[in-house]
């Protein structure tokens, strides 16, 4: 493997090991032993439930490289992903809040290890019903877990502002640590010990069935919607009823929670939109690249910025809502890198290593990274303060939708634009995504227009829960 992945991997190391040692007492928050353990314990399982989705991370283009599949049909595996996470997202996300979010995690862990096996097939037709499998587990897995977590934590009655505390420690242990441990460890799997491209799929596997018992043993249940009603048709139209709801609330009366999930889809969509295309952006010309090494080291990124976030959310200044602005400017230039060098640097020959313009894009798609780790732990605590608790989860999912399909139209389109423009559109939704962080801050310390409960209980619109 050439020196500079080292370097770069050190670098970011020595960075992140600095900014961890140096915090002082203002930038940490006293806390409880009793909220200590109950962080832990849900520490514990989200590392294990990040291990189990790093783990694919790297490998799931490559592997339906290996079956022989072209980059098109690889695109509408993809799509298939994003598709079912868009169908199922709101109706998944309605039924934890309806049957228990401990069950929606449950049935994450699941239905993440039925699509592993599929894995083992080099039949398009099961890798496609893989990918389904996988996009209803990310709705789950982006949405169950945070709602469990905020529920029990104020349950529990915890501080409020402890809450950034487990959200900034999530992201590092397990968008950081885990995911760069995850990384390496995949690349032993495939590339030391040699067991092929399936044999991290396997590995998730295993770590998901690990945290699902931790989960099983461990978590107490709790609802958004504590009612009984139980028929699939009635949870069906509760989900339709709850997006009539949220979408009144959002756009006519709440603008801050319609700002936050423009905002998150602008990102997200941006975000896994980089998943698919940074593996051709740094091999344009087939070069040999360390796939898992370097996802290493997207994610040691991730996590430096999380310790940024950890620190900025401890102080009662700069507010979550300012420093955001400058977050989706940074990202934003950051992805601008493969067009920059695609005019002023010139390409080189098919193989090889890494290409001179490969390694400036690398230490872009880095700084994105880290973007990427101050994003998570500051979009929950904005989340924390700004959605009801009673539909958490099908608001949440609801978010998912727009960014969906944006990048299901992306992947649709992949063979029919040059990869610079894709990140040139990333790009501009990057900026689009500051600007309307900047409005959400002007407005986030004005008085809310209206009661989300006393929405929900007007005699006059159909209830939230069926």
């Amino acid at each position: 493997m050439e020196l500079f992945y080292y370097m770069v991997f050190g670098s970011l190391s020595a960075l992140v090991f600095a900014l961890e040692i140096s915090k002082s007492n203002k930038d940490r928050i006293n806390t409880s032993p009793a909220f200590n353990s109950f962080k832990n314990n849900y520490l514990l399982v989200y590392s294990l439930m990040m291990a189990g989705d790093w783990l694919q991370g790297p490998y799931v283009y490559y592997l339906y490289s290996t079956y022989g599949f072209s980059k098109g049909d690889i695109g509408q595996l993809f799509i298939a992903g994003f598709g079912s996470s868009m169908l199922f997202g709101t109706i998944v996300g309605s039924l934890a809040d309806k049957q228990g979010r401990k069950r929606a995690c449950v049935t994450y862990c699941i239905t993440y290890i039925l699509s592993c096996i599929t894995k083992h097939s080099p039949q398009y037709k099961v890798l496609m019903v893989g990918r389904i499998l996988g996009g209803v587990a990310t709705s789950l897995l982006f949405s169950a877990f945070e709602s469990w977590l905020v529920a029990e934590h104020f349950k529990r009655g915890f501080d409020g502002q402890w809450l950034s505390v487990t959200f900034s420690k999530a992201i590092f242990l397990g968008n950081g640590l885990v995911a760069i441990l995850s990384g390496l460890f995949g690349n032993l799997l495939v590339d030391t010990l040699a067991l092929g491209p399936v044999a991290p799929f396997d590995a998730a596997s295993c770590f998901l069935a690990i945290g699902m018992a931790i989960i099983l043993s461990s978590w107490s249940e709790n609802f958004g919607d504590p009612s009984e009603s139980k028929d699939l048709l009635t949870q069906f139209k509760g989900a339709a009823v709850a997006i009539a709801h949220i979408m009144n609330l959002s756009c006519v009366l709440d603008e801050k929670i319609a700002l936050l999930g423009a905002i998150q889809s602008l990102f997200e969509g941006s975000m896994y939109t980089f998943v698919f295309l940074w593996t051709p952006a740094l091999s344009p010309n087939d070069e040999e690249i360390p796939h898992g090494f370097i996802f290493a080291t997207f994610m040691l990124s991730s996590m430096l910025g999380s310790s940024l976030a950890s620190r900025l959310m401890a102080r009662s200044s700069p507010k979550v809502e300012c420093y955001m602005q400058l977050v989706f400017l940074v990202s934003a230039a950051s992805l601008l890198l493969p067009i920059v060098t695609s005019f002023l640097v010139t390409p080189k020959a098919k193989g090889g290593g890494i290409s001179f313009s490969g390694s400036l894009q690398l230490l872009g798609f880095c700084a994105f990274e880290a973007c990427v780790g101050i994003f998570w732990p500051s979009i929950m605590k904005m989340r924390s303060q700004y959605i009801p608790e009673e539909a958490r989860s099908t608001i949440m999912n609801f978010f998912r939708i727009p960014l969906n399909i944006f990048v299901c139209v992306v992947l649709y389109n992949v063979n029919a634009f040059p990869i610079t423009v894709m990140f040139g559109m990333c790009s501009i939704f990057l900026f689009v995504a500051s600007i309307l962080q900047r409005r959400l801050m002007v407005i986030a310390d004005k008085p809310k227009q209206a009661d989300w409960t006393a929405l929900s209980r007007d005699d006059e619109a159909e209830p939230l829960t069926m």
